[in-house]
């Protein structure tokens, strides 16, 4: 079973939403979305500080407490983990699974993490761009800082730590709506063995069906897809209807 997976962008106490990574704006309360998507019984929900890493603090964990006390579903929480005490007290409030991004670089700490924790509950969330040349990779910081990995080496490495899924993220896709680098996707999925979570660009149904298909993702996240409707983006929590997901599982 794939499973579409709604990106909460947090910023301070708002939910935001980027594009490129960049200029993030105000579109609700987290808390108001996710009871619209316990309605929706979505399948999973990921949690992201976006300026947790950057302002280098830890995780707001009262915050999100009260986020997780209201979902349904399993959560994943990004953002501002940098230690193994900080990944037990997201465990404690009940997220389910912790995915780290600029902290992914430290691979004793992600073998750390999954001895204790199982590799289920530990991923990595990989942001790549692609250079003028046409290569690709890997950032960190909400896209500021530059490493010498190729998205493909480092997924390596980051499963031989002991991870036990990869989101892959494309930052010149994210918040387009103009559908996923399926390029990156698929050479990121053909280097590694865990299931692969396409996210950055959907905007459609078909969308995430080229990703399951043709990029070979095990299951996709997006932002844009479930918190805008339309052409002018006007702010709609939405989720695929159950025929739209039979036939994407069919695929």
């Amino acid at each position: 079973m794939i499973r579409l997976i709604p990106v909460l962008l947090l910023k301070g106490k708002g939910l935001v939403k980027t594009v490129n990574f960049k200029n993030p704006v105000y579109i609700g309360d987290p808390i108001n979305a996710v009871r619209i998507f316990n309605e929706k019984e979505v399948d999973e929900l990921v949690l992201c500080d976006i300026e947790a890493s950057t302002q280098q603090r830890e995780p707001n964990y009262a915050w999100i407490k009260d986020i997780v006390s209201e979902c349904f579903m399993p959560v994943g929480y990004g953002g501002g983990i940098r230690n193994i005490e900080q990944i037990r007290r997201i465990f404690d409030l009940g997220v389910e699974k912790v995915i780290m991004n600029s902290a992914a670089f430290d691979f004793e700490l992600l073998a750390k993490a999954a001895s204790i924790y199982g590799n289920q509950s530990i991923v990595v969330s990989i942001d790549a761009k692609k250079s003028f040349f046409g290569s690709y990779q890997v950032y960190s910081k909400s896209g500021t800082v530059k490493h010498k990995w190729t998205p493909e080496d480092f997924a390596r490495q980051v499963v031989a730590a002991g991870v036990g899924e990869i989101i892959i993220q494309s930052v010149d896709k994210e918040g387009s709506m103009s559908g996923f680098d399926l390029e990156l996707t698929k050479s990121v999925a053909n280097a590694v063995n865990v299931p692969i979570v396409a996210s950055g660009g959907a905007g459609n149904i078909s969308h995430i069906a080229d990703a399951l298909k043709i990029g070979k993702a095990s299951s996709v996240a997006a932002g844009s897809f479930f918190v805008y409707k339309g052409k002018h983006r006007a702010v709609l929590i939405n989720y695929p209807t159950q025929d739209e997901i039979a036939n994407l599982n069919s695929l």
